[in-house]
Order: structure tokens, then sequence, then C-alpha cells
């Protein structure tokens, strides 16, 4: 293998995988039902999900057999691959895809919370987004789906005081995926970053589970100041696109923040922030679904009385 050359697999396998029968829920072009039956741990379901449909599309178009063979069908399980992927992704002419595809192999086999964590995020894309296809193009191709499945093995070296491998992580996820996380941030599980593009999160912001951010979302410092100085984004918030969220302030659980608005302030649970700088406006009480999993960005518009089309 040269030197920052993707791992591949065996060239002469994807023809013996086209040539395989495939599974009796391919047989009418479906995959199996969404979402999975409360009788199967979701990670083996997710997991037999990406391999059904990697099947399918690999019939339905051999230009990305080997690719989907080598990515998803070659592997024994959903870490795996996923190790594998970001391996290829992440590597470069001084950082070798052998050495993150064992570092990433050794962090998900150690901390079964990632793992879940990850299955959570496909999850969450799944049935957030409806521009996403399956699981199988989660996995493949959204790059915020990959920059945080990264970030979390980067914050594990973070933890393990391998800061400057944790680093050179966060410095490559930015390039290649344009999604800057510093290592020390706390993400949870059930995150979707729409788009990803332009996500910026801080050494010290804490993001809770369930909850969604669109592109160019900055959750930032006020300046130079040290210590903890980073916002603080409660379960079930939603972010929209282009927001700004500076300092150490707290974001509510259930909150919501419009796009494009600057805030500087704490937002209570399940209130509206919008504009620049942003103002608070009355949320939904008693609303069962958190904004961060309905993905409902209008709803506050009703109750701003001076909104004009």
């Amino acid at each position: 293998m040269t030197v920052g050359q993707p791992l591949r697999a065996d060239p002469a396998q994807p023809q013996r995988a086209r040539r395989s029968s495939p599974p009796a829920a391919l047989d009418a072009g479906l995959v199996p039902s969404y979402p999975p039956p409360e009788s199967v741990g979701d990670e083996s379901w997710v997991w037999s999900q990406i391999k059904a449909e990697a099947r399918r599309d690999a019939e339905a178009e051999p230009a990305l057999a080997s690719f989907l063979y080598a990515t998803v069908l070659s592997h024994p399980s959903l870490d795996r691959s996923l190790a594998f992927h970001l391996a290829n992704k992440l590597c470069s002419s001084t950082l070798l895809s052998t050495l993150l595809y064992d570092l990433f192999v050794a962090s998900l086999a150690a901390h079964p919370s990632i793992r879940a964590a990850a299955v959570a995020d496909l999850l969450a894309a799944r049935s957030r987004d409806p521009a996403c296809a399956g699981f199988a193009h989660c996995l493949l191709n959204y790059k915020g789906f990959l920059a945080v499945q990264a970030h979390r093995v980067a914050h594990v070296l973070w933890a393990q005081s391998r800061r400057a491998l944790a680093l050179a992580l966060q410095s490559r996820v930015a390039e290649v995926f344009a999604v800057d996380i510093h290592p020390a941030a706390a993400i949870g599980k059930g995150i979707l970053l729409d788009h990803a593009t332009g996500v910026v999160i801080g050494e010290t912001a804490v993001v809770g589970d369930n909850v969604s951010i669109l592109h160019h979302v900055t959750l930032g410092g006020t300046g130079k100041a040290v210590g903890d100085r980073h916002p603080k984004i409660g379960e079930g918030v939603l972010i929209g696109a282009g927001a700004t969220i500076l300092g150490n302030v707290r974001i509510g659980a259930g909150a919501k923040v419009g796009a494009g608005s600057v805030v500087l302030i704490d937002v209570p649970p399940r209130s509206t922030a919008v504009g620049n700088p942003a103002r608070l406006i009355g949320g939904k009480k008693g609303e069962d679904v958190m904004p961060g999993e309905s993905m409902d960005h209008t709803s506050f518009i009703q109750q701003w009385s001076d909104y004009i089309i």
C-alpha cells in the first residue's frame, strides 16, 4: 500500500456480491419497513437495513458495486463498516488509512456508548430528514453524521490525554467535512447535523440528546476569555441555519433558535429565540414532540406580530 492510499477490499469480491441472490425483502425492490420492530435491537436492525439497501443499490447501479462491497457488504458489523469508511475519508499522505482504521475500530470496540450513539444518529437522520433516502445513504454520504462519529473518537482521545492526535483528527474532519468541533466538546446522541457545512462547536460547548442543528451554526465564545465559555444546548433543541449562539449561555430543553438569529442570553425551555440580537417569544406549552425531533422551524411566526411577508 502506498502512503495515504485508501483501504481496499479484494477487487474480485464485488463481482461475486452482485451475482448473489437478493434477500426476500428486496424481491420487489424494497427494504424492510421503518421504524424497527421492538423485538430487535436497534443496532442489529439498522445494520440489516444498511446491508439490504447496499445490496439493492449494487444491483441497480453496477458502477457503485465495488464501493458498496468494500465499504458495507464486506464487513461483519456496523462499527467495522463505519471505521473503514471514516478511515478512507479522513486519511492523508501523512495520516495513514490503516492507522485511522485501527484507531476507529479500537475506540468503537472499547466504548459501546459510541456505537449506540451512532445508531441513534442514523435513526435521527432517517426520521427527521425527508431527503434521507435510507440508512446506507446517511452512513455513506451524510458528512454531518460522519463528522460527529469522528468527533466522538477524538473526544475519547482528548479524555485519554492523547490531545495531539485528537486535534489532528479535528483538523482533518474540518478539512474534509467542513465541520469544526473541538475534541473537548460534549455531544449527546440522536444528533442531526443537517447539511452540516460551516458548523462550529467550541471547546466547552455541550450538546444534549436529540438535538438538530442546521448548516452554518456557531456555538462559540465571546472573545479571549478562558474557562467555561461556550453554549450549553439542552435536549431536543432545534437550531436553524446560520444561527450564532455565543458565550456560556443555556438553551433550555425543547427550545428553538430561529435561522440567522444571534443569541447572547439564556433561552428558557420550550421557548423560541429569533432575530439579531435574538428576542424571546413564547413556545407551545404542553407540546409532547421536541422541536429537535419535529424539525418545526416556523410555528413561532404566527406569534410574531410584526412579521410581514
